[in-house]
């Protein structure tokens, strides 16, 4: 991706806010907006938006995840299902 087709001037945005609002919900592809020559902000459709965040989420769990790792922050498979069956029998009485 090419992202320097995709950087407009404030002003654009406020002549063309239909358009580009259309762009950006048909190619999927987010625009910069620059005031004064410097990056202001970014526009993105709904659902690429929700996809990055929920990837970056992800992320952050590997991360933590191989944090554990690396302190010896673990359990065993069995233990780990043993605890969740528990739990599971306490909120069924």
């Amino acid at each position: 991706m090419n992202i320097t087709t995709n950087i407009k001037p404030v002003t654009y945005l406020k002549a063309k806010t239909a358009d580009l609002l259309d762009q950006i919900n048909d190619t999927c592809r987010p625009v910069i907006i620059t005031q004064n020559g410097e990056p202001r902000v970014v526009l993105q459709d709904p659902k690429s938006y929700e996809e990055m965040r929920n990837s970056l989420g992800l992320l952050k769990l590997l991360a933590q995840g191989e944090e554990d790792i690396r302190k010896g922050n673990l359990r065993g498979q069995e233990e780990v299902f043993s605890d969740i069956e528990r739990q599971l029998r306490e909120q069924r009485s």
